[in-house]
């Protein structure tokens, strides 16, 4: 059954998706300025795997993974190829990836999924939740991978399968959060996808949503995104905080100083 109040994006929003190639290049010139300016907080060196998004590739990622290399995490591709929508065929090799990151670090495992690789990534948490330390989630549908979109025709092609013939069972299970901290990043003009698809429908002590202003091809290099992934990764393990409750904390802060 689909939700009410769900509709694709419109044509409008799908043309403006070659606003990525703007912000690639938004992205080449403004992070060095915001890196100076903002000041980004370095990493602490724990293993980060990235995912693509559907029918996209590690190449498609390279921009967001040489960022977090350069502050200082353990950035990985994937290295399965293009996502084609192939969970089940995949799912044992992501696992072992983990496993082989977390050996190799002694360290528990960051995901960052861009759209379909988002919903990987939640699955992968649900799956071995000691393995993972966060979960970070760009345009990712995983509120409701059935509904209409932009990208659906791409995948009937691709896969032989309808959209709507996905069971219930993982509608279902995908709606609900990972027992690790996740951050839903979205943007209101995704052209691909619904952004209330992308939301948790209700945010709590470990699942957030932070809103951006961008397309949804170039979420995974749009300055913005980068910036609240950085502050993100940045929080000691086992101290997760939304960034909610941290903007309140800041607040409070400023306020105690003036007086």
């Amino acid at each position: 059954m689909k939700q009410k109040n769900i509709t694709r994006p419109s044509s409008l929003l799908l043309m403006l998706e070659s606003r990525a190639i703007l912000e690639l290049g938004l992205c080449f010139t403004a992070v060095p300025i915001l890196q100076n300016l903002a000041n980004f907080p370095k990493g602490d060196g724990h293993p980060v795997l990235v995912l693509p998004g559907f029918t996209a590739s590690d190449l498609s990622t390279k921009v967001l993974r040489s960022f977090l290399t350069e502050l200082g995490y353990e950035a990985y591709p994937w290295r399965l190829g293009r996502n084609l929508a192939q969970y089940e065929e995949l799912e044992i090799l992501m696992h072992e990836r983990v496993h082989w990151l977390r050996k190799r670090y002694k360290r528990k495992v960051s995901l960052i999924g861009w759209s379909l690789g988002g919903v990987y990534a939640r699955e992968i948490a649900r799956e071995m939740p000691d393995d993972i330390r966060q979960v970070i989630t760009l345009g990712s549908p995983f509120a409701g991978i059935r509904e209409d979109n932009n990208a659906e025709w791409i995948y009937e092609i691709l896969t032989g399968r309808k959209i709507q013939d996905i069971s219930p069972e993982l509608i279902e299970r995908t709606i609900k959060p990972p027992p690790v901290p996740t951050t839903a990043i979205f943007s209101r003009s995704d052209g691909v996808v619904s952004w209330k698809c992308c939301i948790e429908q209700e945010e709590g002590p470990t699942t957030e949503n932070i809103e951006v202003l961008g397309s949804h091809c170039g979420l995974g290099h749009n300055p913005m995104v980068l910036m609240h992934i950085a502050e993100r990764l940045a929080q000691p393990e086992g101290q997760w905080k939304p960034f909610r409750e941290k903007q309140k904390t800041n607040k409070a802060s400023k306020v105690e100083l003036v007086a």
